[in-house]
């Protein structure tokens, strides 16, 4: 990597540190004495039309003045944004400015009503984006074209009959099984919402606070996942994310609060954000499902998305509405 830094982007030439954690990119912060930077080796897919696209958001983002910091990709000595190793299989890499803050603790909601309000920015902006480039990521409910050894048929079998490594959570697929079955109905009807460019992928990972003020966020992180799909997706991921949290219910309440002073969902669309909350819980099964299928993650990882996902989904079924009607309440 250090080869590589010096090759394409000699001025940022520096010491690399190896991030830990990330399952679809590995990660290394940059220090040099003028400055610092993020090098990214995407480790999952060698399709260079997805990092143009969020390359293209990226830029098209950082014309505009924004209170929160997004990722600026750097450009090589031969002004291309993006590089394919000749080792490595073949994998990309890019280097983005380093953005000063820091990850939220898990036990920590406070920053939960400036995530609302930057999302409610960041929403609003995108929604005035009409990019040339054609997103390549399919939106959360096309489910069958976005896990192709994941349709229907093996998914079922999955979770009524568990492979070897997964038969001691025969309960825990059942229940999974049992939602994908019931909004694989509802799926159709999600195309006629409201549809814009959204992140995608946010939640607490991917995003930094103030390192003076934990309530503030200073960053929106990780465009990788960004795409056309339903508008109200982008709170569904999120609102999601907070269960199980251990101030869950100020959470979410300040969560909506936030996002509401900047976006106005239509009652439709908050009438869809039970079953997009439970689609995006469905969608990292999949997701993890079809890493297990391909061979490149051993059977720990999917026994714990398993595990995570159905605990998930069980908290969905019982607080689904309530998280519905503090959006109402706050977007009266």
């Amino acid at each position: 990597m250090e080869a590589i830094l010096r090759r394409h982007w000699p001025e940022w030439n520096g010491t690399l540190q190896k991030r830990t954690g990330g399952w679809n990119n590995t990660t290394y912060f940059v220090k040099s004495a003028r400055r610092s930077g993020v090098l990214r080796v995407y480790d999952t897919h060698r399709d260079r039309d997805k990092i143009e696209f969020e390359h293209t958001v990226l830029q098209a983002l950082s014309k505009h003045s924004l209170s929160f910091r997004v990722p600026m990709p750097m450009r090589t000595v031969t002004g291309e944004t993006v590089v394919q190793l000749e080792m490595e299989g073949g994998k990309y890499v890019c280097l983005f400015e380093y953005i000063e803050g820091k990850s939220p603790l898990e036990q920590d909601s406070s920053f939960a009503y400036s995530f609302g309000e930057v999302t409610g920015v960041l929403s609003a902006v995108l929604a005035t984006f009409k990019l040339e480039l054609t997103p390549v990521y399919r939106p959360y409910y096309a489910l069958q074209q976005s896990y192709p050894l994941c349709n229907q048929e093996i998914v079922r079998e999955v979770c009524l009959n568990p492979p070897e490594p997964l038969k001691a959570l025969h309960d825990e697929l059942r229940w999974i099984g049992k939602v994908y079955e019931e909004i694989t109905d509802s799926l159709h009807a999600l195309e006629e919402l409201p549809h814009q460019l959204v992140h995608g992928d946010l939640n607490a990972s991917n995003l930094l606070v103030k390192d003076s003020d934990h309530s503030q966020v200073t960053a929106l992180l990780d465009f990788e996942f960004c795409t056309l799909d339903v508008r109200a997706m982008e709170p569904a991921v999120i609102l999601s994310g907070f269960l199980g949290q251990p101030e869950e219910t100020q959470a979410v309440r300040e969560f909506c609060r936030g996002f509401c002073r900047r976006v106005h969902l239509s009652r439709t669309e908050i009438d869809a954000l039970p079953v997009l909350m439970l689609l995006r819980k469905v969608d990292v099964f999949l997701h993890f499902l079809s890493r297990f299928l391909e061979g490149t993650d051993q059977p720990h990882v999917l026994q714990e998305q398993v595990k995570q996902v159905s605990a998930d989904l069980l908290q969905l079924s019982t607080k689904g509405s309530w998280i519905q009607e503090e959006l109402v309440r706050s977007d009266s």
